[in-house]
Order: C-alpha cells, then sequence, then structure tokens
C-alpha cells in the first residue's frame, strides 16, 4: 500500500512562458467597436431629441448611451493595457487589466446610467408635464432599436464561436474574457431600455399624463441597477480568481497521467492571470529511480502534454514528490 508522505524533494521546477506563444489578444474587438460608434451616434440624437421635446425618457436614454460609449472606451483602454509585458512588480503581467475594466464599467451603469435615470424618472412623477414634438422622440427611439439590434447582431456573430453550444446566458455567466459578454449584457438592456422609454413616451402621447414618461424612466433606471449588479457580481468573481474549467481540469489531468514519467497527480491548483493566461501549479508522485536529469525530461514532456491539450496554460509550476510504500 502507498501514502502521500512527501520524501525529501527537489526544487520545484517550471518553464516560463514560451517564446512561440501568440500574443494575448482582446476578443470581440470588433463587437466593441461597433457598439461604441453605434452608442455615441445614438447618445447625440437622443439628447437633441431630449432638448426638443423634454422628454425624461430620452434624456435616460441618452445618459443610458453616453454611459455605454465610456464603458466599451474601458474596455479598448483595458485591452491595450493587459498586453504590457510583465515587471518585476508584475511578475504574472496584466492580464487581469480587462477583468478591472469590465468592474468599472458594471460601476458606471450603476452610478451614471441607472441611478440618474431612476431620479430623473421621480422629478419628471413630481412634476409631469406633456411633451413637445412627441414625434422626434418616437421616431429616434425607432431609429436606435434599429441601430442598436444591430450592435447586438454584431456582438452574438462574434462570440458564436467562443460560446459553441452553450446558450448565451451560460456564455455570460461562464466566459473568463468579459469583453464580449460586456457588450451582449449592455446591448441587451440597451434594447430593452429603449422598448422602455418607447413604452412611456407613447403612453404620454395617448394619455397626455406626463407621468408615464417617468415611470418609463425609472423602469430604464431599474433595468440598468439589475444589469450593472450582474455583471459587477461575474467580474468579482474573475478578479478574485477562478480556476480553469471542468473540462480543461480533466484536459490537464489526462496529460500529465499519459505517459509513464508520473505515478499520480498529488494536487492540483489553477488559477486564470487574465482570459488568456492560466496559471497551473501543481505536485507529482514519480517512480522513485529516476535521476535529476531524467526527472528535469518528465518534467519538460509533461509541461508539453499539457500545452498542447490547454494552450493557455503559459505558467506551469510542476513539484516532483516520491510516494514511500508504508511499513
Amino acid at each position: 500500500m502507498t501514502t502521500n508522505a512527501s520524501a525529501a524533494t527537489p526544487a520545484p521546477a517550471s518553464t516560463p512562458t514560451p517564446a512561440n506563444t501568440p500574443e494575448p489578444r482582446q476578443e470581440g474587438t470588433g463587437a466593441i467597436i461597433a457598439a461604441l460608434l453605434a452608442n455615441l451616434g445614438i447618445a447625440v440624437t437622443k439628447f437633441v431629441a431630449y432638448l426638443i421635446s423634454m422628454s425624461s425618457s430620452m434624456l435616460a436614454e441618452s445618459v443610458h448611451s453616453l454611459a455605454d460609449t465610456g464603458n466599451q472606451l474601458l474596455l479598448l483602454v483595458g485591452g491595450r493595457k493587459a498586453r504590457r509585458e510583465p515587471t518585476p512588480e508584475h511578475p504574472f503581467g496584466f492580464g487581469r487589466e480587462r477583468y478591472v475594466a469590465a468592474f468599472v464599467v458594471s460601476i458606471v451603469l450603476f452610478s451614471l446610467g441607472g441611478l440618474f435615470a431612476v431620479y430623473e424618472g421621480f422629478e419628471k412623477i413630481m412634476h409631469p408635464h406633456p411633451l413637445d414634438n412627441w414625434w422626434l422622440p418616437i421616431a429616434v427611439l425607432v431609429v436606435s432599436i434599429v441601430l442598436e439590434s444591430l450592435s447586438l447582431r454584431t456582438a452574438l456573430r462574434e462570440s458564436k464561436a467562443a460560446r459553441g453550444d452553450s446558450s448565451v446566458l451560460e456564455f455570460v455567466r461562464r466566459a473568463k474574457a468579459p469583453e464580449l459578454p460586456v457588450v451582449i449584457l449592455e446591448d441587451t438592456a440597451a434594447l430593452t431600455g429603449l422598448v422602455l422609454a418607447l413604452f412611456g413616451v407613447g403612453l404620454t402621447v395617448l394619455t397626455g399624463n406626463g407621468v408615464w414618461d417617468g415611470v418609463g424612466t425609472i423602469a430604464i433606471g431599474v433595468l440598468l441597477i439589475v444589469v450593472a449588479l450582474v455583471l459587477g457580481a461575474e467580474t468579482r468573481s474573475l478578479l478574485i480568481g477562478e480556476g480553469a474549467t471542468d473540462a480543461d481540469l480533466n484536459r490537464i489531468r489526462t496529460a500529465v497521467l499519459a505517459g509513464d514519467d508520473v505515478d499520480q497527480i498529488i494536487h492540483l491548483r489553477t488559477l486564470y492571470l487574465g482570459p488568456d493566461a492560466l496559471l497551473v501549479a501543481m505536485k507529482v508522485a514519480v517512480p522513485p529511480t529516476e535521476s535529476a536529469r531524467e526527472l528535469a525530461q518528465a518534467i519538460d514532456a509533461i509541461e508539453g502534454r499539457i500545452r498542447a491539450q490547454v494552450p493557455i496554460a503559459t505558467t506551469i509550476f510542476i513539484e516532483p514528490d516520491v510516494l514511500r510504500t508504508a511499513a
């Protein structure tokens, strides 16, 4: 019978990221740029419509689109910062800059978008007034729905390869790269918000009661707060540190045990350093008769098998151990 009691062990071995490892890329850049341009144009158009009609729903939607524009800029800046080379102070690189950017996006959505819309809606309910040139906000909202639909279609198309057979909801919850889930959430919230704004403006026009415009504005604010809380919770989990998926863990275990240079895996730990970089650390039991040279070659072979199965395993630490035979 064998146990996991440790004998004297050699120093841990590790292999740095190979020179030919592809540079981490930011998924969904096309979707981010498409959303940025669409939101910028929509924000300006909505604000002009607000100045003419004085609709609080249009003002809330203007701020929403402006916040989304800033969010897309944050995602692009975060992706650029994440590509910086490691430094002595940050030896594992800056991949988590993308998580920080996504978390800031959730804060912007909550504060600038959601809370402002709720405040503006209550103000409109307390001091309602009919809309001027009611046809203009309705026309702007209809055109905005078309543009946001095109932006959402772009994000869904770019995420198709990463989603595979998963649903959009599963993709948003489990994706390690935050950009596409953020854009999908934002565009979905934007489309829903436009429908709510159209509802508020339409009822105001039909009834002549400006309270409905305020109700629609509050509904937009509540929607943005809910989306921001969901996005913040998912990004917080990534910032704290998530391990590899079950599928990747199984691939790593299979790769390690595929050769005759390992008796068993004693323990295995993984951590995402960024969307494109996975740290793998393990303690493995090796045959007690191997020399130092054979041991080093065995560890190199293990690392090669792991990277062949999970290419994002850019940093690997392996500590060899020897299982003792019980007395």
